[in-house]
């Protein structure tokens, strides 16, 4: 008898300090060029739960037919994006957006995807990325998987029902799901890039052209109406005329905010590593910078709601050869985040 309960206590010593070593804090190293990163607070990081969210996000069986994962869409050798102007689903459907980069998603904070669906809810902030992580599993062109047919799927993966045990004390639920696969994707982290060691005093991290892009980028082209801050983005919804020339533009934003003011608005994206992430715009028209830079320069599409800041710049053939420089030399950093799909449970 004796030596049963001792066994017993083992085996519950054993599952507990699992628990505790799950649990550990998790330092994340901020680079050089961004600010700290604000987190839920029902949803710290922890290395175990960053492995776990990592193998979820590379994992197809994820999706209805084990075809697609959220890798698929959101590559990392492909920026992080898919390479393709319009994603391609579960039964080779093809969406009606690109696939936005996941680089630095951590600091968008309040809302996520293009029209900004995906938001932080009402009693827990700074959670926009749990609330965006579930969006394309149940989407039924990208993943067509529901919840209560992958729940139960995961958890006759015994990898996985351990994992989950072991990181938030149950087997997989939907919430475990969601705040993993954030988890992890609060790692996916670029800065310390040419313009970051300028900007810190090291003014031989920019060649001259970059330099010269770079007062353009500030100054005449204006870049910095939007893309502001650490992370070369305001996180706001601007119209820049990108789909307004089509039969049936997508109507972005307005369909969330229901305001008239925010039709064929679309989120302002992230510079860091834009030279990897090809095509751009919402809807992926665009192959090269030398054609956004264009676009710019022209001043957008002229519709009802055009951004104020969108006006013609007139740049100079030079200007938009400097641009480009800073764009693809100061923005694309030496510590890219890169990773190898990891090794999936059985």
């Amino acid at each position: 008898m004796f030596r049963t309960i001792v066994a017993m206590w083992v085996v519950l010593l054993a599952v507990q300090t699992e628990r505790i070593h799950a649990q550990d804090a998790y330092e994340l190293k901020i680079p050089l060029g961004l600010k700290a990163m604000k987190f839920p607070a029902d949803n710290p990081l922890t290395a175990a739960k960053i492995s776990l969210g990592k193998q979820l996000y590379f994992d197809k069986r994820l999706s209805i037919d084990n075809t697609v994962s959220c890798a698929s869409c959101h590559d990392p050798k492909k920026g992080w994006s898919n390479g393709t102007a319009f994603a391609t689903g579960v039964r080779n459907q093809v969406g009606g957006r690109s696939a936005p980069s996941i680089i630095n998603a951590g600091y968008q904070t309040r809302a996520t995807f293009w029209d900004g669906r995906a938001a932080q809810s009402k009693r827990r902030s700074n959670n926009a990325l749990e609330a965006q992580a579930l969006g394309p599993i149940q989407n039924p062109i990208e993943m067509d998987m529901k919840l209560e047919t992958l729940i139960p799927k995961l958890n006759k993966i015994e990898g996985y029902r351990k994992q989950f045990q072991a990181v938030f004390g149950s087997d997989a639920t939907a919430d475990g799901i969601a705040k993993a696969i954030a988890s992890f994707e609060r790692t996916v982290l670029s800065g310390n890039a040419p313009y970051d060691r300028y900007k810190a005093g090291d003014k031989d991290a920019l060649s001259e052209p970059a330099q010269r892009g770079r007062q353009v980028f500030f100054n005449k082209a204006n870049c910095s109406a939007c893309h502001i801050g650490g992370n070369f983005t305001d996180n706001g919804y601007h119209n820049l005329g990108i789909g307004t020339d089509q039969d049936k533009p997508d109507p972005g934003r307005v369909t969330v905010s229901k305001l008239e003011g925010d039709t064929a608005a679309f989120k302002t994206p992230s510079l860091r590593e834009i030279a990897r992430s090809a095509p751009y715009m919402h809807d992926g028209r665009f192959k090269t910078l030398e054609e956004v830079i264009d676009f710019y320069s022209k001043g957008g599409i002229k519709n009802p709601q055009l951004d104020e800041e969108l006006y013609p710049l007139n740049l100079s053939d030079q200007d938009k050869a400097d641009l480009v420089v800073f764009l693809k030399e100061g923005l694309s950093s030496p510590e890219y985040p890169d990773t190898e799909p990891p090794q999936l449970p059985e």
